[in-house]
């Protein structure tokens, strides 16, 4: 990993390079953001969401901004607007910050907050770089709910949406800092008729509109991004299904939300997962998206790989970037810089998607840290065949780590998922796992 830090504008900037491909969770080990609003400007994309601090509650006081010209290598600009601290630019709140969104409109930068007080919970502050410093933060009169997002029609008319449960819409008047009363519309969108629970965002596209948000219809939980869509900024909207779902991300995942951006003549979905057994410890992710000619979105599958194609397996993988997990198992927080599965427990399972099998490996190699110990199947295609190595884990004391290496037992070439079952004794935990890799 290349790591390099600097000074810029007030916020410090931390460039990560991972692998040479893409990967999921695209914030690096102990970082965590959720609710990733994507926006290209100058040439890149640019996420704004929340900074998850604590298993005990959502979001923090601070945001930070993520961007990237490849969707490879990230850049944190860290502490770009704050409720409390050096940062603070609120001077009538001093709680927590919800999901945030930003739009150019000249040469200014505005950002868009919410926050978790009661009454009129959004603002507007300013900036005159995307990554801000973000300044001055208003109380943007009148919207008393979260998740607000900015839309920019083709006249250049300003929207404002947010809500919870029903969809709501405004124009914004010119100076960007006030809602323009006698155009707001409210349920354009509804839980009974369209899914939707928070996190809202408008786009266009080939003349439809398209509003994607949670959408709590599948699991009776707001895991899955969903979208309707219609001719008007208004609607009427006709629901169009789901983009992606966390679902088996985490054991206690409960919500999602996200956005699309078109990105080089690509689409993609922007989303996040949740770790630590817990719903407020959240990671942003990426999946590519593809539209039909009707204008119907396909689901994207939730992977590994994220925007970029399949992995090399020959390449550590870190266990903690599994992309589905079933029983007990989850992505914990080990320290500042790590992150591990575990939890693990007796026929739990482990899914990493996607690698490119070019060559037969020869060995399979992985780093745990065993407790009581158990048996680790490995995997490609499904629980079943091939099955690619097999072995015990002795027990040990949940400190010391140990790496095993294994002969790789079938064949195998291709692009491939991996999966790993666990087995042992019932309702103990077996092993932490924090790597693997073939060669």
């Amino acid at each position: 990993n290349k790591i390099k830090l600097s000074s810029i504008l007030g916020a410090v900037a931390l460039v990560i390079s991972s692998q040479a491909l893409a990967l999921n969770p695209i914030v690096p080990m102990g970082k965590f953001m959720s609710d990733p609003a994507a926006r290209v400007f100058d040439g890149k994309v640019y996420l704004y969401g929340s900074r998850d601090d604590s298993k005990n509650y959502y979001c923090s006081k601070y945001y930070d901004v993520w961007a990237s010209s490849d969707l490879t290598h990230w850049t944190e600009y860290h502490d770009t607007f704050a409720s409390v601290g050096k940062n603070d630019q609120i001077d009538y709140f001093d709680g927590d910050l919800y999901a945030p969104d930003c739009i150019k409109k000249g040469n200014t930068y505005y950002l868009v907050y919410s926050n978790s007080g009661a009454g009129e919970v959004q603002g507007i502050a300013t900036a005159s770089k995307p990554y801000g410093p973000f300044k001055h933060g208003k109380l943007l009169k009148g919207v008393t709910q979260i998740d607000p997002a900015f839309f920019q029609d083709d006249d250049g008319q300003m929207y404002l949406y947010w809500g919870q449960f029903a969809g709501k819409v405004a124009k914004m008047k010119p100076n960007m800092h006030e809602v323009d009363w006698t155009t707001y519309r409210d349920s354009i969108i509804t839980e009974k008729d369209h899914c939707f629970h928070e996190g809202i965002q408008m786009i266009k596209r080939n003349g439809i509109y398209y509003l994607v948000y949670a959408n709590i219809g599948r699991h009776g939980m707001a895991t899955s991004i969903g979208y309707s869509y219609g001719h008007s900024p208004y609607g009427p909207f006709k629901y169009g299904g789901i983009i992606v779902d966390n679902f088996g991300c985490d054991p206690n995942v409960w919500n999602n939300h996200g956005s699309i951006v078109e990105y080089k003549g690509k689409w993609y979905v922007f989303y996040h997962r949740a770790t630590n057994g817990v719903v407020s410890m959240r990671k942003a992710c990426v999946e590519p998206i593809t539209f039909n000619p009707d204008g119907t979105i396909n689901e994207a599958e939730m992977t590994t790989q994220g925007a970029d194609g399949p992995l090399d397996p020959t390449v550590t993988m870190d266990a903690a970037r599994a992309c589905t997990l079933t029983g007990n198992v989850r992505v914990e927080l080990k320290n500042d810089t790590t992150e591990w599965l575990t939890g693990v427990r007796n026929l739990n399972t482990a899914v990493w998607k996607y690698f490119d099998f070019k060559k037969q490996p020869k060995k399979f190699t992985i780093t745990l840290t065993p407790l009581e110990g158990g048996h680790i199947t490995v995997f490609a295609n499904n629980l079943c065949l091939p099955v690619l190595a097999s072995f015990d884990v002795p027990k040990g004391n949940g400190i010391d780590p140990m790496t095993i290496t294994v002969d790789v037992t079938d064949k195998i070439s291709g692009v491939h998922p991996v999966y790993m079952r666990f087995s042992g004794k019932d309702d103990v935990n077996l092993f932490n796992v924090q790597s693997f890799k073939f060669e």
